[in-house]
């Protein structure tokens, strides 16, 4: 089963509970957006946007922004489409796609973006590496890829990661400990500065990553 196809069948029926429910648990979401140096104008890509809950959020602190979202669900986004909140944002765009094949032309832009998001996705795609890499291929120079999602919970019980782990696995969700490592290496490879933050226990981890100019 393809990507598109295998996220659609997760999602078919939690996407009508989706922004409920994760709420409780996708923590560190709104920090992220609250520090995306986001300036009037600058155009935005979120994967794995879903719902278009970040988008909308964006949307209406940042009104002249040009923010575009992709989901490997096409269902996800016709959900999204529904919302009185995606009505009343005109600059927002959402298509169906792929981390690791999406580029700027596909929205119609000519240049890259000026930041990139990976809310709680990368924990969900097989190959988050390739995704990373072609999100930095895709920003301006200059340009910041911003992330949160699941650390490896170190500092809290062990009884508690391992059910976190558990149940994530339901979901087809699988935490990489080793992304900080990763993006080490790949920040000393590229050049750019990079930035890694832990919250709550190393529940969660957050990256700042600027492109080199």
């Amino acid at each position: 089963m393809d990507a598109a196809r295998k996220m659609d069948q997760q999602y078919r029926y939690q996407r009508y509970i989706y922004d409920l429910s994760r709420k409780y648990y996708l923590l560190g979401r709104d920090k992220l957006l609250q520090e995306i140096p986001l300036s009037a104008g600058e155009s935005v890509l979120e994967v794995g946007c879903g719902t278009a809950r970040n988008l909308l959020k964006l949307s209406q602190s940042n009104p002249e922004a040009h923010l575009y979202g992709l989901d490997a669900s096409q269902l996800m986004l016709d959900l999204a489409r529904e919302k009185k909140q995606f009505q009343q944002a005109p600059s927002l765009q959402l298509q169906q796609g792929l981390a690791q094949q999406v580029t700027p032309q596909q929205f119609g832009l000519t240049q890259g973006f000026d930041h990139i998001l990976f809310p709680y996705v990368l924990s969900m795609i097989p190959d988050a590496e390739a995704a990373i890499e072609q999100a930095i291929r895709n920003l301006k120079p200059g340009g910041q890829l911003h992330i949160v999602d699941f650390s490896d919970q170190q500092s809290m019980p062990a009884w508690f990661r391992k059910l976190l782990l558990t149940w994530l696995a339901w979901f087809h969700v699988h935490p990489d400990p080793a992304l900080p490592e990763y993006l080490a290496r790949l920040s000393t490879r590229l050049g750019g500065k990079l930035t890694t933050r832990q919250l709550m226990g190393r529940y969660a981890l957050i990256v700042h990553y600027t492109k080199q100019g």
